[in-house]
């Protein structure tokens, strides 16, 4: 399943990306972190023989000798002559400098270099995907001239990808270099929140990692939120454009925090929240203010400084995810587990109470699960849903619904404009695949939102543009939105329903 998407500008990617090379240290990070796992792993599994020495030595289960039920005398010699010896010296390791020392391969190099050479033309599309209980992000190339999409390389995660947030401050073995650079911030089912470099192929370390991932300390602080670090799964992160070393992230932890890029550190922690915390988002021109919306019920906005200060709305379900109004900074958007988005005034707050919303859209029949704003043209706003449809909704005067459709992605959980092309949207969901939706050549959305000159020029409607993959790529499709919301609520959820044909859609908007 992919559960984000996340664009990135024509030409800020490297044209040749560099291969990622292992610094000693880092051989003795990997060495360090082996040896701690395994001395974890080796604790509990200490705890766990003195809890089976006790069944073992019941005298009512004494005859039966399960310690060696499955045991035999070649077994106990090989578990004496082999051990743990995977990490033990990854010193002894044969590695080269350079790919002509390594007799192993035999590689055209100008037909590599060719292969991964990325044009100031190309737009990046980010996707945060999973198979087989294995989470990575695909780095794929967009070319717009022939609508080719393709995987250009990947990087792994430790967990269930839930957040990308693209940004251009430098971090890591790059934080000194001028100019700004190309990466992404990844949060997870783990508490940390990976930055990694687009700009380098084969990286096996993310340039910098926010929090701690010392399960000792993690596990002193289950189910306690901490003023430095998260303790439970990154939901939300939103990196601020307009003071460029600031990233904020929200939690599972029920909290919110502000971290500092060039310290790498937490600097302020929020706990406005009295659930789990799904979307956190910086306004587009206050610096300082930011929007945040929680499994609560609750919608807060606030200024990082004053955190005291917060103004609220009460929603009707548990939010899925919060979005200024990039058109009318005024007022945000909030898009709801029961299908409703809702549209509200941040000036109609009364003593930090806000007010009724300018209106309501009843947009589709499961969870509102993607929502995503034109950011130059004013008006369009699209819906992604678990009932499997992307909805496009022309909301200026009375809001209504312009253009349904089933992309074919399974219960949709992205959709993204890209920055670059005048209507061109990718979406993604539960069965593993993107789409990439060309919305200009669409009849209706060209009457809607285009001028009278563009409206009337007949264009051919491009069909969504998609990777292809192997067959057997497809065998989890089943994988579903409520599983992955389920573990972080920690309850069952059921199914998502089918979807209904293409315009045959009964969504509503009401305005209070």
């Amino acid at each position: 399943m992919i559960s984000a998407l996340a664009w990135v500008r024509k030409g800020v990617a490297a044209e040749r990306p560099a291969r990622y090379e292992m610094t000693e240290e880092e051989y003795t990070r990997l060495q360090t972190e082996a040896a701690a796992e395994i001395n974890d792993a080796k604790r509990e599994l200490k705890e766990k023989s003195m809890v089976d020495s006790e069944l073992l030595n019941d005298p009512a289960l004494k005859d039966f000798d399960l310690e060696h039920y499955d045991s035999s005398d070649e077994d106990e010699t090989s578990e004496k002559q082999d051990g743990p010896h995977i990490f033990s010296n990854i010193k002894g390791l044969s590695f080269y400098n350079e790919d002509e020392e390594d007799p192993d391969l035999d590689l055209d190099e100008d037909e590599e270099a060719e292969e991964e050479q990325i044009f100031a033309s190309d737009n990046l599309l980010l996707v945060a995907k999973t198979e087989d209980d294995i989470s990575n992000i695909e780095v794929c190339v967009f070319e717009s001239e022939s609508d080719n999409l393709f995987v250009h390389h990947d990087f792994m995660l430790p967990a269930f990808p839930l957040a990308l947030e693209w940004l251009d401050f430098r971090v890591g073995r790059k934080a000194d270099q001028p100019g700004g650079g190309n990466y992404v911030a990844v949060g997870t089912f783990e508490p940390s929140i990976e930055i990694w470099d687009l700009d380098t192929l084969d990286a096996a370390y993310p340039d910098l990692v926010l929090g701690t991932s010392d399960k000792r300390v993690l596990r002193k602080s289950r189910n306690k939120p901490h003023g430095e670090f998260h303790t439970d799964a990154v939901m939300g992160l939103s990196w601020n454009k307009n003071v460029r070393n600031l990233l904020a992230s929200s939690s599972a932890d029920t909290t919110v925090k502000l971290w500092d890029l060039s310290k790498g550190a937490c600097v302020q922690s929020y706990s406005h929240h009295k659930d789990k915390v799904q979307a956190v988002q910086w306004h587009p021109s206050e610096a300082s203010v930011m929007l945040t919306g929680g499994y609560d019920k609750r919608v807060a906005a606030f200024d990082s400084r004053v955190p005291d200060a917060i103004s609220s709305w009460k929603v009707d379900a548990d939010v899925e995810s919060v979005m200024w109004d990039v058109h009318s900074p005024n007022h945000f958007f909030v898009a709801t587990e029961s299908g409703t988005v809702r549209y509200f005034d941040i000036r109609n707050a009364n003593n930090g109470k806000g007010g009724a919303p300018v209106f309501t859209l009843t947009a589709h029949d499961e969870a509102v699960s993607a929502m995503q704003q034109h950011p130059n043209i004013a008006g369009v706003l699209v819906t992604g849903s678990a009932d499997e449809t992307v909805k496009v909704w022309d909301i200026r005067d009375k809001p209504s619904m312009v253009l349904s459709r089933n992309p074919d992605v399974g219960s949709v959980f992205a959709a993204q404009f890209c920055p670059d092309e005048p209507m061109l949207l990718a979406v993604a969901g539960s069965n593993g695949e993107s789409r990439v939706w060309d919305l200009a050549t669409n009849a209706q959305v060209r009457s809607t939102f285009g001028d009278a000159a563009f409206a009337a020029k007949p264009v051919q409607e491009k069909p969504l543009v998609g990777i292809q993959h192997d067959e057997d790529e497809d065998e989890d499709a089943e994988n579903s939105h409520e599983a992955v919301i389920a573990e972080l609520r920690g309850s069952e959820h059921p199914a998502a329903a089918a979807a209904s044909g293409e315009d045959s859609d009964t969504s509503m908007a009401s305005e209070n």
